[in-house]
């Protein structure tokens, strides 16, 4: 009988045992990590001007990396800046290398099953032109029958050439896009307007412009682990308080981006939700 209960009692405690191991650990909440440490690592993008880049001294600096100084501030604590790219910024969120993403990341369906992307949006960006200015475009129709540079596989390069009737001429690279416009074998590049946004912030682009209204507007999201609830939202109080206060409008200003229609709607929306004016 004792063997029986010493056996019994043996077998409970290897079922404990297994079950102590295979039961998941509680992470620590990230703002208290973060308050703990000092210091809030914000994956930005270092070579995407002027929404995160750098300075010729090397240091980081643009829209997002202010925005990310701020919510560091807001924490109490100091901010460093991890450089990422497209093809590494969800998964440096996921491995704990950044507390927090703020890249020029598009929010999409897919992105929200990896990491938490945090609403409202705070940013967005769509498809234009870079072209000469001596062109005088004003409408996308005015492509009808031009040759338009493009990059191949681009979803818009189908839409310019179906609905606006221009000839795509479609790249491998941007690089080979740009020397193309500028030796005048394409009248203008279909883009992100954002990228192009960026490209004519160097003077060599002086005399070119984006002079069409942006199509196909999609929305950019700040993004948090999963799971990380309370930074969640933290984070979506901080985008509600930029859009009301109109400080996505300031930012583009002093970077040198006009006003974007999303970044103007949201400050008419938030603003009025929070004072009601």
């Amino acid at each position: 009988m004792t063997r029986i209960l010493n056996a019994s009692a043996a077998a409970l405690l290897l079922a404990l045992s297994f079950a102590l191991v295979a039961a998941p650990v509680a992470r620590a909440d990230i703002i208290d990590v973060v308050k703990k440490r000092g210091v809030l690592k914000v994956g930005v993008k270092a070579d995407y001007k002027p929404y995160g880049f750098r300075d010729p001294s090397g240091k980081i600096v643009g829209i997002e990396p202010e925005l990310a100084k701020e919510v560091a501030d807001k924490l109490g604590v100091k901010v460093e800046f991890i450089p990422v790219v497209s093809s590494n910024r969800m998964q440096f969120l996921q491995q704990g290398k950044i507390d927090l993403m703020i890249a020029t990341m598009t929010d999409r369906p897919d992105r929200r099953k990896v990491v938490w992307i945090v609403t409202p949006n705070y940013y967005s960006s769509g498809t234009n032109i870079l072209a000469p200015k001596k062109f005088g475009f004003k409408k996308w129709e005015d492509l009808r029958g031009k040759p338009v540079c493009g990059i191949q596989g681009a979803f818009y390069n189908k839409k310019t050439g179906k609905e606006f009737g221009a000839k795509i001429v479609a790249f491998k690279g941007t690089a080979e896009v740009y020397n193309a416009l500028k030796a005048g074998r394409c009248v203008a590049f279909v883009y992100d307007d954002s990228a192009l946004v960026a490209q004519l912030q160097s003077p060599e682009w002086k005399d070119y412009e984006m002079p069409l209204p942006t199509i196909d507007d999609a929305p950019w999201g700040i993004a948090v682990r999963h799971g990380e609830k309370r930074f969640h939202h933290f984070m979506a109080d901080m985008i509600r308080g930029w859009h009301a206060s109109g400080r996505i409008l300031e930012l583009e200003k002093k970077w040198g981006v006009a006003n974007t229609p999303f970044a103007k709607a949201m400050h008419a929306e938030w603003r009025y939700f929070e004072t009601g004016k």
